[in-house]
């Protein structure tokens, strides 16, 4: 049975053949426009998030989280001028400023803050894991499965943090009906 790691490293050696550098489709230039747009926007969310928490760990995080969105966003913007794509217009970069300074009604809570984060991380990995799939050029389906990757690992630190702090959102258990019961 082929492992996760096998495929993978299958799919990676495939961007090192001779292939073609076919003109990007437009589903690829989407992709890489759209990417990019989550990571720029994302980044003014955790710019916020450091104006408005105190807490060591989650400052750690977002500032994480922060450099990863900055240098994936460089990669992706690198990647898009040398193609000839126009870059998505975003949201002005925030300044620093004093948490201690923003008042609590709109200031939010660092549950808030690392629920937002979270629900950034979940949608870069599934637009990655969309974009890498359905990508016929191989060097984009490898900047999106590098992109993935990274993502990936950032979120099972996430993760951790908001399992440890009890912020993780879960939905109501299923019990089937008609299951049966454990008589423990």
């Amino acid at each position: 049975m082929t492992t996760i790691f096998e495929s993978l490293k299958d799919y990676l050696q495939m961007n090192l053949d001779d292939e073609p550098k076919n003109p990007l489709h437009v589903g690829e230039v989407m992709s890489c426009w759209l990417y990019l747009t989550i990571m720029d926007e994302s980044s003014v969310f955790l710019q916020a998030g450091l104006n408005m928490s105190t807490d060591d760990d989650v400052v750690r995080i977002l500032q994480e989280s922060l450099k990863q969105c900055d240098t994936q966003g460089q990669r992706f913007k690198e990647f898009m001028i040398k193609e000839g794509i126009h870059l998505p217009p975003t949201s002005e970069q925030r300044p620093f400023s004093d948490p201690e300074a923003v008042p609590l009604g709109t200031k939010l809570t660092d549950d808030e803050i690392m629920n937002g984060v979270s629900i950034k991380t979940v949608a870069a990995i599934v637009h990655c894991a969309t974009a890498a799939s359905q990508s016929i050029r191989n060097d984009v389906g490898s900047l999106f499965t590098h992109a993935m990757i990274e993502k990936m690992k950032f979120g099972s630190s996430l993760k951790e943090l908001m399992r440890k702090r009890g912020w993780i959102k879960v939905p109501p258990y299923y019990y089937p009906p008609g299951k049966p019961r454990d008589k423990s």
